[in-house]
């Protein structure tokens, strides 16, 4: 007998961004939904308690909890997101005696924390084998966890645009003068924003281009101080915005551009194709399966002369890249539509859920 309202256990930060979006989504899609969460987010959810001093503990300190969630819950399917963490929880929670346990990785769980010690890679490992299947927004990243674990059951589905934001793609493809440039990724060490300023510094003050940062980020104080003395004042900020504010403000600008030293694939590259930029990237593995050379332009990683040349080209010839910004949206309404990447999780769900009642 097929089930008509999955009830799903979700295990995330509810602080984050896409939690919330992933969460609002299984629910429009008739999903019955109760997140748990150690950090102290704003969405709602149910607060698990910090236990121990040391934060990487809590996660593990936390499966005697969700445990008894589970058991009142009665979930037919536990999704923890970030396998090193909530992932670790659920293996701990014995959860798979309970639901099949679907697992989200998120990029930096399977690509930096296992190599900080012994330890954490054998809490990620114990995680992957104690996932009945794994899902991540890249082929890179999927390649990455089947190093740690020999996982069977896997499929990359990406983090893709919400449908409705596509009407915010651009129609007027003529680039503006000065060029605008939109980084929008927060400011930690990993995204590497203040070796931009530094390698557009010329064209920066010169007045020929225009790069709007976000005014936040653990570093964003430290960031301010470094740019004003590279650049004075002449870089743009905003705060944070709704999304629907957000991607109105991300189209308005010609060029997109991320130095991330390390990333899964870039849900803000998709974001960046399908509202009509033209992307350019730091050349990193998570990368080029959406930024191949048809569809922008990557540079070598900490090569600031190199991508200093890429933003002259585009300033100096004007080039508005017309197929190829048609070819990134056609793309992206393919493989990429939000609606549909979560419909296809929940696919995955309902048949593990089948599989457990045979």
């Amino acid at each position: 007998m097929t089930i008509d309202r999955l009830r799903v256990l979700v295990l995330a930060d509810s602080r984050a961004f896409h939690t919330a979006r992933y969460v609002a989504e299984l629910r429009r899609q008739n999903c019955r939904v109760l997140l748990a969460s150690l950090e102290d987010g704003q969405l709602l959810h149910h607060q698990l308690r910090p236990r121990g001093f040391i934060k990487s503990w809590r996660y593990a300190l936390a499966a005697t909890e969700v445990r008894t969630l589970i058991r009142r819950f009665q979930p037919h399917v536990v999704n923890p997101h970030y396998v090193s963490g909530y992932g670790f929880t659920a293996a701990l929670a014995q959860a798979r005696r309970f639901a099949p346990v679907l697992t989200h990785l998120w990029g930096s769980d399977v690509l930096i924390v296992p190599h900080k010690s012994i330890f954490h890679r054998r809490k990620t490992m114990f995680a992957l084998h104690q996932s009945d299947f794994v899902t991540g927004d890249s082929e890179y990243i999927m390649q990455e966890a089947q190093k740690l674990a020999p996982l069977e059951r896997v499929r990359m589905i990406p983090w893709g645009i919400e449908e409705r934001h596509l009407q915010h793609h651009r129609t007027e493809y003529a680039l503006q003068t000065p060029l605008r440039i939109i980084v929008p990724r927060n400011h930690e060490k990993v995204y590497n924003n203040e070796f931009i300023v530094r390698a557009l510094a010329p064209l920066i003050v010169d007045g020929r281009v225009v790069v709007t940062f976000p005014a936040f980020g653990s570093m964003a104080g430290h960031f301010r101080l470094i740019a004003k003395s590279l650049v004075g004042n002449r870089l743009n900020y905003y705060e944070r915005l709704s999304r629907a504010e957000f991607m109105r403000f991300m189209a308005q600008h010609d060029c997109y551009l991320s130095a991330a030293i390390s990333d899964s694939s870039p849900v803000s590259l998709i974001e960046a194709k399908a509202l009509g930029l033209i992307p350019i990237a730091a050349d990193i593995p998570g990368v080029r399966e959406w930024l191949e050379p048809e569809s922008g332009y990557r540079y070598e990683l900490y090569n600031g002369e190199q991508l200093l040349q890429i933003v002259t080209r585009l300033v100096e010839t004007s080039d508005p890249h017309v197929k190829m910004r048609q070819r990134n949206l056609e793309r992206v309404k393919r493989e990429a539509l939000f609606e549909q990447n979560v419909a296809d999780m929940i696919g995955i769900m309902r048949t593990l859920v089948e599989e457990r009642k045979q």
